[in-house]
This record gives structure tokens, C-alpha cells and sequence, in this order.
């Protein structure tokens, strides 16, 4: 059986290649270990030896992962703008981009991973030129899977990655807000998010959290895709909870690729977020894509290929004659990579500039990760001009319905979760409390025993800590040492308390929230809405 490091070599090969590392030498023996079936540990040396490889100096770009050496590499650019809309149209459009979204992902959604010759000989055969709907559905040419997807076939948006990434999103900044941490945003993936229903990157993340390697190791320990377009995908809702606000969308962005992503990866999310908080400012599509490079390094690949791209598509008479360029210049990445992909992108919005329907059929046509990048120009497309002003043929077969792999979301109206992100960014502008640890009095002083699925705890708020004391169906060996509560608050009869449990590296954020009285406490622990039923066993320091 071939190990890990064996499996995904070629790919880390080729991603330091692209980083501007030397790789001819190395290349050579990893040829070598490949033809010779090479045991699992010399592979394991060769990935470590390829990990660590550094930096040509002669590589041309500037390329940092942390949040402060990318924010020292941004062009000068206008951190916040001025909002001229009302709440009522700020809903508005975060509807629209939620539903822009649905309706670009649903069109690319049937050919996604598609060359751009496939599709245009499908829709030649198929007699669906010029595009002007949905796609036709044609068992010849796709999988049953994607009949939801198709024209006449369409009832609500089907499941899709694309889709449940923002629902995540949403899910974490609803319970932390703009206290969102890397770690955090982890926590609510493995919480909320089935293994088998994220990919490439997000997969090697995913297994990295589960061996207790979190943020930012997590992002590249055996993690070829770290470039690839998965946190760009994901960028979407915090663009939409920060309107005019391109700095906070970056840096709320950063927080959630910096799991899985490196460099470009990361800045695809940052600029992609920066671009949906400035279109509910900008009209013009020049200045939209300018606020999202105001966000990343200016002298990294992805901020040169964006100027390049809208550079050729205001020198071209049309989007295929731009295609040809960002194919001829780009065309080499993966088919699910940040940069080629982003290219699209700006090809899109640029060619639709206000026209919902050009610009997401012009981005599909142009092939490779078809479904993200179709979601992501109708978002941006969706915030510019709003539910209202969307075409009924586009967003009017979703039925304001969205299904989705995330836990406890299966089913939506979209509408809901857009009133949820509105919900979401108006606590945005306001302070955030700091909750301090305290020793409760009154009625919540003392000690309680407290039931749930995760067995049995002894919380004791004289002393701010809680211990597992009973693991129920979990071995006892199992249970975490006694923790210190991280926070807490008492407005009668309303109790909220937090608490990290530690065991092995492995830190999962427990919050509860509830209600208490003289002799019983009830509420839940998030992540998982896990009921909590407490009874009260001291009002000292120790248990009776």
C-alpha cells in the first residue's frame, strides 16, 4: 500500500515548482523512488526534504502567509467606504448575492472540471447556443447526478460544496462574531462538516485537525492543494457581513483560509471577500476588482495575473479573445487552481459589468472549476444590483430553497439564511464584550452536576472550573483533565459560560447557553446543540 507522503508527492513536486523553489534535483529522485518503489520512509524524507526546499532568489514575487506580512505587502487603497444604502436595500443585496451565488454555481454546476472546448462542443451539439438559460440536460454527456441542475429540471439549489462553505461560514460568525479565530472556524468544520463532503485542500486540513495539527500547520503539512481554489470558494459570507468594509471582509477571509491554504490560496479568499464588500459601494467593475487587490500582496502571482487579465479585457473586443490570453498565460495550473480561476473571474465581471446573465455565462464557458467561479462572479453580480433587480429565469427556479451537507442545514430557504447574514453583520459594527471569568453568586454560585451525551461534568462556578467525572459511552481513560472556565455571564435567568477541553492537543470550544434557578440549570452545548440538564449539588466551594 502506498503511504501518504508517496501518494501526494508528484503534487507537492509540481506546488514548490510554482512557489519558486529549485526542484530539478530533487525532481530526479523522486523519479527515481517512483520507479523503484521506494519504501514508505524514504518518501517520507524526500516530502520532508521537498517541504523544506527554499526560495530561489531569483523568484520574482513577494509571497507571505501571515496576516501582518500580508497586510505590509497591500497597495494603498481605502480600507472602509461610505454606505449610501439603507438597511432595507443592505438586505437587499446580501439576498441577491446569496442568490446570485446559487443561480452561478447551479449553471457551472453540470460541467464543473470541463474544458472550455468540451463545453462549447456540448452546446453546439445540443443546439444551446447562444446560452441564454440553464444548461440542457444530456445523458450522453452527463452524470444523472447533475439533472437538478439542468434546465426544466431545476426546483432548488442542489447540494454543493460552494453552497455549504458559506452556510459554515455563517454558522461560525454567528457564534463568534468578529472574534473569529483560525482555530475557531476549524472547530465548526469538524463539528458541522461530514469528511466526506470536503475536498483537496479542505480534505488534507480536515485529517490534519483530526491528528491534532491546527492552524496554520494545518494549512501545509501533507497539503499539495494549499494554492488550489477551496478558500477562495469559501469567501463569500464574509464579504456579505461586511458591507463597504473591504479591510474587515480581507481580514475575516484570512481567518477562515489560513486552515487550509498558503500564499495565493489564502489571497483568492481575501480578494474575493474585498471585492463583495466593496460592491455594495461600487458600481463600476474597475473599482470593485481595485478594492480586492487593495487586500493582497501586491507583487504575488495572483495580484499580477488579476492586473494582467482586466488589462486584456480592455484592450479585447470580447470575452473569448481574453479567454485565449489567461489560457495561453495561466492555462498550465491545475484546473482547480486559485490563479486561473480568478482570471475567469475577472473575465466575468468584467464582460457583465451589469448584466447578471453575461457575466455568468460568459465565466462558465470559460471552463475549469465552472461551478465556483460561476458562484462567485453571480455573488458579486447578486450584491451589485440585488434580489429585486435578478433575473426570475435565473433565481426564480431555485424557489428560495438551497439543500446542503451541513449538519443541522440541511434544507433552507435562502431568504433565511440571507436574513441570518444581515442579522450577523449589523453586530459586526458593535462592540464586542469581553466576557471575564468570574465567581458567580446568587443563584448560580456553587456547584452543579450537569447531564449530557458527553456524559457527566461537575461544574463549579466559586472556582471557574468543569471536570468530566463521568464519560458515559466514551472510555474513562477519554476524559480531558479539568478545565478552566474561559468565560461566563449571569443575567437572570440567562447563563452563558465557555470552556476549552484539552486532551492531547486537541482543544474543542465548548460553549453553553441556558437558564438557571435556585436548584436546576437547562440549556445546550455548541457546537451540536447538545441538551444539558444540571442540578444543583453545593453552594460552597465543594461538592456535598
Amino acid at each position: 500500500m502506498r503511504s501518504l507522503e508517496q501518494k501526494l508527492i508528484k503534487l507537492e513536486l509540481k506546488q514548490r515548482n510554482e512557489e519558486g523553489c529549485g526542484t530539478e534535483e530533487i525532481a530526479s529522485h523522486i523519479t527515481a523512488a517512483l520507479e523503484n518503489h521506494a519504501s514508505p520512509a524514504e518518501f517520507k524524507k524526500l516530502y520532508e526534504e521537498l517541504a523544506s526546499l527554499p526560495i530561489k532568489n531569483s523568484f520574482p514575487y513577494t509571497e507571505p502567509s501571515t496576516l501582518e506580512a500580508i497586510k505590509a505587502e497591500r497597495p494603498d487603497a481605502p480600507r472602509e467606504l461610505v454606505v449610501s444604502i439603507d438597511d432595507d436595500e443592505i438586505y437587499n443585496r446580501i439576498y441577491g448575492g446569496w442568490l446570485g451565488r446559487a443561480a452561478g454555481c447551479a449553471l457551472g454546476k453540470p460541467v464543473e472540471g470541463w474544458p472550455k472546448h468540451r463545453i462549447d462542443a456540448f452546446l453546439c451539439d445540443t443546439n444551446s447556443l447562444p446560452l441564454d438559460n440553464y444548461l440542457p440536460f444530456a445523458d450522453t454527456f452527463m452524470s444523472g447526478v447533475h439533472k437538478p441542475s439542468t434546465r426544466g429540471n431545476i426546483s432548488y439549489m442542489d447540494r454543493d460544496d460552494d453552497m455549504d462553505y458559506p452556510i459554515l461560514g455563517l454558522m461560525a460568525l454567528e457564534r463568534y462574531g468578529a472574534k473569529l479565530t483560525p482555530r475557531s472556524m476549524a472547530s465548526t468544520w469538524i463539528a458541522n462538516m461530514s469528511y466526506g463532503m470536503v475536498y483537496t485542500a479542505e480534505k488534507a486540513a480536515y485529517r490534519n485537525f483530526v491528528m491534532g495539527i491546527w492552524p496554520p500547520e494545518s494549512a501545509s503539512y501533507l497539503n499539495p492543494y494549499r494554492e488550489w481554489i477551496g478558500a477562495q470558494i469559501r469567501a463569500d459570507i464574509f464579504g456579505y457581513v461586511a458591507p463597504a468594509k473591504p479591510q474587515l471582509a480581507a481580514e475575516l477571509a484570512f481567518r477562515d483560509a489560513s486552515i487550509s491554504h498558503e500564499k495565493n490560496g489564502i489571497y483568492g479568499e481575501m480578494f474575493v471577500a474585498a471585492m463583495i464588500a466593496a460592491a455594495f459601494v461600487y458600481n463600476k467593475t474597475e473599482d470593485i476588482i481595485t478594492a480586492g487587490l487593495g487586500e493582497i500582496p501586491a507583487r504575488s502571482r495572483l495580484a499580477e495575473c488579476v492586473r494582467k487579465t482586466f488589462s486584456w479585457c480592455q484592450k479585447e473586443k470580447n470575452w473569448e479573445n481574453v479567454w485565449a490570453k489567461i489560457n495561453e498565460h495561466y492555462g498550465h495550473y491545475h484546473g482547480v487552481h486559485t490563479i486561473n480561476n480568478a482570471a475567469l473571474i475577472v473575465m466575468g465581471l468584467y464582460f457583465g459589468e451589469n448584466d447578471f446573465e453575461k457575466g455568468i455565462v460568459y465565466t462558465v464557458r470559460g471552463g475549469w472549476d465552472t461551478d465556483c467561479t460561476g458562484a462567485t462572479v453571480g455573488s458579486i453580480l447578486g450584491i451589485k444590483v440585488g434580489a429585486k433587480s435578478l433575473p426570475a429565469k435565473w433565481v426564480g427556479v431555485l424557489n428560495d430553497r438551497l439543500l446542503s451537507a451541513v449538519g443541522g442545514e440541511n434544507d433552507n430557504k435562502i431568504s433565511d439564511l440571507a436574513q441570518r447574514t444581515f442579522a450577523v453583520s449589523k453586530k459586526m459594527d458593535m462592540p464586542q464584550p469581553k466576557l471575564a471569568t468570574v465567581k458567580l453568586e446568587g443563584p448560580a454560585e456553587g456547584c452543579w452536576e450537569l447531564h449530557s451525551a458527553w456524559g457527566t461534568q461537575l461544574l463549579n462556578f466559586s472556582t471557574a472550573t468543569i471536570e468530566f467525572t463521568d464519560m458515559g459511552n466514551y472510555a474513562s481513560e477519554d476524559a480531558p483533565a479539568p478545565s478552566r472556565l474561559a468565560s461566563s455571564s449571569y443575567n437572570h435567568p440567562e447563563l452563558k459560560f465557555s470552556f476549552a477541553i484539552d486532551k492531547g492537543g486537541w482543544d474543542y470550544e465548548v460553549d453553553f447557553e441556558g437558564e438557571i434557578d435556585e436548584k436546576t440549570l437547562e440549556g445546550f452545548f455548541y457546537p451540536g446543540a447538545q441538551p444539558v440538564h444540571g442540578l444543583r449539588v453545593s453552594k460552597g466551594q465543594e461538592k456535598d
